[in-house]
């Protein structure tokens, strides 16, 4: 037996005694109460958010990718954020109860979590999801990404330590630690698993959802932000490198290209010049494309999460010192257009739309290129163009005059603070919404009733009349035998006619 055999075995047989460990630990969380379960959920937010600085670093360190100061962010919006916005919610008992039409709600949990995490956002994602199944009486069990497995695993551990000292059952959070997508695939088809949280690229989805399994997946986010001729433009491009610059470019609901509008163009170039931006020319747009994509259709992945200098030296050019993000100017969109695809990077392509309803053509090239049901930015000061758009675009979230890779998590929107956000049937997924605790509950019904329903009479069987009218012709010729000349046809008439208005 060869060592990669081994290795896989050891994987399988891990994540099977991880999903019997989660299971076992679950059944007991069953019968926690509601303050029970808020005291371990706040310990386990508390826990998460006091080392979202050492995470931010050590997940920075391990994958190579973002900016350790942004992780830390991440983290305490997957932590601090997530519990502030699921703190007070029922999960336990009734949870709600409609006295007028006497429906009373109880909710349940699903029971054991499978949770997928990407290397893009790896410690923030795994506070996250272990919050909501946590909240809501589920276990977890994790797999982290090959190249984030120690500052996952090492995230995990602080939940599962603080949820313990917290009063929970030992055992509720396990972290797959040997890096074995076979090991993964097993896990998302596992009869003791209830529910997928799958949060990555295309492939790991589709997997998700062909599991068998009830499963929560997330497209990607190639995320275009059009800038409207009445946009306070030096706002909007304060907001937007600042965006694509957050972490690098890692969060998938990061803006992927600029659309805009011709009337305020130049404008627009001085303001992002002004905030970092660098506008590569021809010779050096040729020089990055091949960087950005050097087999069509696909993004290099030594881009990914990587600062603009990193990305400039493996093209091979040179670029000013303080650049924040390249900007490279581009007509076309298609597999082919490097620029045009979700580069996950402080990268952007910049196209120019003759009025706004370009702006909506070269929108949605973009999103079914690759980012359909996720997110598109905007900024205006027309509400009418921002409504205009959040109706005819298959996106399922639209993020006005703000950051969109921090306002798409709730960090600077209204929106529920989550790392999973769902695109709806427009991206294949069964949500459109920031996934969160409500996601991983069921909610049973109990209704008494309120009202009558009359029933129509059942019609009489033909057969039975006719068996009825026989029987009783035999005993009224049976009882008249002998003392009348009584004729059997005229009998069996007249009872045949008397049964008959009995029964209507």
């Amino acid at each position: 037996m060869n060592t990669t055999m081994d290795k896989d075995l050891l994987a399988i047989q891990e994540m099977r005694t991880a999903v019997k460990t989660a299971k076992s630990a679950q059944q007991k969380y069953m019968s926690f109460s509601q303050e029970q379960v808020d005291r371990v959920v706040k310990a386990v937010a508390d826990a998460a958010y006091a080392r979202s600085a050492e995470l931010g670093q050590m997940a920075a360190d391990e994958t190579g990718m973002g900016v350790a100061e942004h992780k830390k962010i991440k983290n305490e919006v997957g932590s601090k954020a997530v519990y502030e916005s699921i703190k007070d919610l029922k999960t336990v008992g009734i949870v709600g109860e409609d006295k007028v039409n006497k429906v009373v709600e109880i909710a349940a949990p699903f029971g054991v979590v499978a949770a997928v995490i990407p290397t893009t956002n790896p410690t923030s994602t795994a506070f996250f999801k272990t919050l909501i199944s946590l909240k809501t009486r589920n276990a977890i069990v994790v797999s982290p990404h090959p190249y984030a497995v120690k500052c996952t695993e090492a995230a995990l551990q602080i939940c599962e330590e603080a949820a313990v000292e917290a009063g929970a059952p030992p055992g509720l959070v396990q972290c797959l630690t040997m890096a074995s997508m076979d090991a993964t695939q097993q896990l998302m088809k596992h009869p003791d698993v209830n529910v997928i949280l799958a949060t990555g690229g295309s492939a790991l989805v589709r997997a998700a959802y062909s599991s068998g399994k009830p499963a929560y997946g997330v497209g990607p986010g190639n995320v275009p932000v059009y800038i409207e001729r009445t946009a306070k433009i030096e706002k909007a491009a304060e907001n937007i490198v600042n965006s694509k610059s957050f972490d690098y470019g890692t969060i998938c609901a990061t803006e992927q290209a600029i659309v805009v509008d011709h009337n305020v163009k130049e404008r627009v170039m001085r303001e992002l010049k002004k905030h970092g931006a660098y506008v590569l020319n021809a010779e050096e747009k040729a020089k990055m494309e091949k960087a950005i994509s050097p087999v069509p259709g696909k993004v290099n992945p030594k881009i990914v999460g990587k600062s603009p200098q990193t990305i400039a030296r493996l093209a091979g050019i040179s670029i000013p010192e303080g650049t924040r993000v390249l900007i490279g100017e581009e007509t076309e969109v298609g597999k082919d257009i490097p620029f045009s695809l979700e580069k996950l990077s402080p990268v952007f392509a910049m196209y120019t739309a003759r009025d706004s309803n370009h702006a909506k053509e070269l929108c949605l090239s973009l999103l079914y290129l690759g980012g359909r049901g996720h997110s598109l930015s905007l900024h205006t000061k027309n509400d009418d163009v921002a409504r205009e758009f959040a109706i005819e675009m298959p996106v399922s979230r639209i993020l006005v005059n703000t950051m969109s890779s921090v306002g798409a998590v709730g960090g600077t929107t209204g929106l529920l603070p989550s790392m999973t956000l769902g695109c709806g049937t427009f991206g294949g997924n069964i949500t459109s919404d920031n996934v969160s605790a409500k996601h991983l509950l069921n909610i049973k019904r109990m209704a008494y009733g309120i009202k009558e329903v009359h029933l129509p009479k059942q019609a009489a069987d033909a057969s039975k009349p006719a068996d009825e009218t026989d029987e009783i012709v035999k005993e009224v010729l049976k009882s008249v035998n002998g003392k009348a000349n009584i004729d059997p046809k005229m009998v069996s008439e007249l009872v045949t006619q008397i049964v008959s208005q009995l029964q209507k």
